[in-house]
């Protein structure tokens, strides 16, 4: 019988594995670390003594991909999150507090609503989100809304900041076209934030490896590949320190590794090089939940936060220029942000930063274009990764889909 050799286990590979599986192919899945779900995962942290995300998703009702992969995996009651689309916001700066809340259907009536949409804008104001449907691929984002004033400043800006982890001033405007157009477009019903109700690995990994093991499929932990055997356009063999693995004539390869892991093994290979980084803070803490589970913040530092079990998690995007930034102050910057928005007390409590510098592929239309589609010129190797063309931005919903389209191709 022939076998599918599925290398990585981040979300892309998993989505590939499960929907593979699923079908009843013979999987072999390959992974470098010893443990699943990369830049997607839960751990124990030592130093706060809990467990916590080495980063904050939020996803939204309208991710089919990402839903299908949950029910496929029996996950869909892990996660959680308004029984509306609500987004709060909190500007630092002036202390006003409000909510964006679209109403179920695609009609968008509630822009009729001065209490549902952005304070001091008018409903007239979001016609100009037409100007997403008819986007370029050179347009950037603060180009083509930035004239917009508070639409922009206190809605637009955050979001494609949050969707895209690229500067607006930067970055295009097509993957932010594409993520409006699956979920504001389609209403609220559409637009429902959603986020796991204890930790990534609980939702989106431990049980796809459960999945994955009652579907007999071969998990290979601490297993890199470091090199591909090639001959007559297609892959040969697998090779890393403690391998050698022969890809059988009728075999067929995922790569669903990083993209400069996917660049060092096919010679050619043309990927994005350009990436942005993600600071998270989690902090021993606690605030109100309020409607949604987390908070837009405005006007300061931190950007998102998100109440958790037993930390309150702040995330923040297209972080390059914070990088070397100490992580005493960039802390206590923070937690000044937590101050003002939340009223915590002055002494800060133990926290924990976590850097992810290559978080996600620099979304500018220059990198888009070297977004590589799921077919190689090998025969048999495919990808899969979020930085692929799935005409998203570089997010769960993206890495998932790019697995599902690799599966469905072979």
């Amino acid at each position: 019988m022939s076998r599918i050799h599925v290398i990585g286990a981040g979300l892309a590979g998993l989505s590939a594995a499960t929907s593979l599986a699923a079908r009843g192919a013979s999987v072999v899945l390959y992974e470098a670390a010893k443990w699943g779900g990369g830049r997607c995962r839960s751990y124990d942290d030592l130093q706060l003594g809990c467990r916590i995300d080495n980063g904050n998703h939020l996803l939204l009702s309208g991710n089919l991909s990402t839903k299908a992969y949950l029910d496929r995996i029996g996950a869909a009651d892990t996660m959680t999150g308004p029984p509306q689309a609500v987004f709060p916001f909190i500007d630092l700066v002036s202390g006003a507090y409000w909510a964006l809340r679209l109403n179920q259907g695609t009609l968008p009536w509630w822009v009729l609503r001065r209490n549902r949409r952005v304070p001091d804008t008018r409903a007239r104001d979001y016609l100009a989100l037409r100007r997403l449907q008819k986007v370029g691929p050179d347009d950037l984002v603060a180009d083509l809304l930035g004239d917009l004033g508070h639409l922009y400043e206190r809605l637009l800006e955050p979001l494609a900041i949050a969707a895209l982890n690229t500067k607006p001033a930067v970055a295009a405007a097509a993957p932010l076209a594409a993520v409006v157009a699956e979920s504001i477009v389609r209403g609220g019903a559409a637009s429902m934030p959603r986020y796991p109700a204890i930790g990534l690995s609980e939702s989106f990994v431990d049980p796809a490896l459960a999945f994955l093991r009652d579907h007999r499929v071969e998990l290979r932990f601490g297993a890199r590949i470091a090199g591909l055997t090639i001959s007559d356009d297609r892959v040969t063999g697998l090779v890393g320190p403690q391998i050698d693995e022969i890809v059988a004539p009728n075999d067929r390869v995922v790569l669903a590794t990083p993209p400069w892991v996917a660049a060092d093994l096919i010679t050619g290979l043309v990927v994005p090089d350009q990436f942005e980084s993600i600071l998270n803070l989690h902090f021993r803490a606690g605030i109100d939940s309020g409607p949604a589970g987390f908070y837009g913040l405005i006007g300061g530092v931190a950007e998102w936060v998100f109440e958790k079990t037993e930390v309150v998690s702040v995330t923040i995007s297209a972080a390059n220029d914070r990088l070397d930034t100490d992580t005493d102050t960039l802390a206590a910057e923070v937690w000044a942000d937590l101050r003002r928005g939340f009223g915590l007390p002055r002494t800060m409590p133990p926290y924990r930063v976590v850097r992810e510098k290559r978080a996600t592929f620099a979304a500018t239309p220059a990198q888009l274009a070297r977004r590589p589609g799921p077919r190689t010129r090998l025969n048999n190797l495919f990808l899969a990764g979020d930085y692929t063309a799935t005409t998203l931005p570089s997010t769960i919903e993206g890495a998932i889909r790019s697995g599902e389209t690799a599966a469905s191709l072979i």
